[in-house]
């Protein structure tokens, strides 16, 4: 059971990844896409139904976490105490950003929430890159299970590390890339015109870019931690499938971008990020924290597990909550389905 609700949690994680990743990055990119106040409200228009909901994949899977690996979720919680606290007040101006441009006809008013938006957005991509690093980095885990790290040391990997060094700068620095082609192939397959044809050149820009860092933090992960191959060399048919998939899904997004198929290119944008992330799951189980201090106290999906009970009859109120939320969703998009028209009135945003 601690195997399944590994897949669960790695699941809606990744669900989240997809999701708010294309709104994050299409916030980050909002301000270079879009040169005035229409153009900006078409960008927003093209993630309004959607994104307060696809934050809803990240307060699940914190809370899915709690319930199935209470241990990992108390340790996790207090020693990163500072970079989750900067993640809320992100979230928080980021939302604050998208609702309150409107409410005073001010260009002033409108510049700083939509600054606001942008910044937040760009930031919130960097950071959630610089905690998945830190988990495939290590932490300095003690015997009790506790940690605690400062934002950052010496920039330099090693026993007791920061949150910010040099590995999970560059996983920052991929994730702001990745999630930034991402937004920019949903805009551009959500929206026409100018704002589309500014999107898919952010797109086609980065993914080269997008291409080395992938490359390169891959490197530094085995650097950092060999232990990563070890699952893939154990378990050779799913370590083969996961690299494939990413494989396959980087090269639809780089030629359905060449050719303007928005949709196609996007749909492989959702597929690249998902086997990456697919990838990292595979590589780390069963540890779901590492320690960089010494490998016996890293937190794994046994000893931080709940009951075996609870874990068992879990999954049917879970199956049940995911059925609903699933649901909701496809009517949601299946409602906004279709292009953002820049003359769709003065409503919203």
């Amino acid at each position: 059971m601690q195997t399944a609700w590994y897949a669960l949690v790695a699941f809606m994680l990744a669900a989240y990844v997809v999701l708010d990743g294309f709104d994050l990055g299409a916030g980050a990119i909002h301000l270079f896409i879009a040169r005035n106040d229409q153009e900006r409200r078409t960008v927003l228009r093209s993630i309004g139904p959607v994104w307060d909901g696809n934050e809803v994949w990240l307060i699940a899977a914190g809370g899915t976490l709690y319930f199935a690996f209470p241990g990992l979720y108390a340790s996790s919680f207090s020693g990163f105490y500072l970079p989750l606290n900067i993640v809320l007040w992100l979230l928080m101006l980021r939302a604050v950003g998208i609702e309150f441009r409107t409410h005073l006809e001010s260009p002033v008013w409108r510049g700083f929430f939509d600054g606001a938006f942008s910044l937040a957005s760009a930031l919130l991509a960097i950071f959630y890159g610089a905690a998945l690093g830190n988990v495939v980095r290590g932490v300095p885990l003690r015997a009790d299970g506790n940690f605690f790290e400062a934002l950052w040391t010496d920039f330099r990997v090693g026993t007791e590390n920061g949150i910010l060094d040099w590995f999970t700068t560059l996983c920052g620095v991929l994730a702001l890339v990745a999630l930034t082609v991402h937004g920019a192939l949903w805009v551009s397959y959500k929206t026409e015109g100018p704002v589309q044809q500014r999107a898919r050149k952010v797109a086609s820009l980065l993914v080269v870019p997008l291409l080395i860092l992938a490359a390169g933090a891959l490197v530094a992960a085995l650097s950092v931690r060999p232990q990563l191959l070890d699952n893939y060399r154990r378990h050779w048919l799913a370590g083969a499938l996961i690299p494939a998939a990413a494989i396959a899904s980087f090269a639809s997004l780089w030629s359905f971008s060449r050719r303007e198929r928005d949709r196609a290119a996007f749909l492989g944008s959702c597929g690249f990020l998902a086997s990456l992330f697919a990838g990292v799951a595979f590589a780390l189980h069963p540890r779901v924290l590492p320690a960089s201090t010494s490998d016996a106290y890293s937190l794994t999906i046994y000893n931080t597990a709940a009951g075996d009970y609870s874990l068992r009859y879990g999954v049917y109120w879970w199956s049940f909550g995911m059925l609903l939320a699933i649901g909701y969703f496809v009517f949601v998009y299946g409602l906004f389905r279709g292009k953002v028209r820049q003359d769709a009135g003065d409503h919203g945003y």
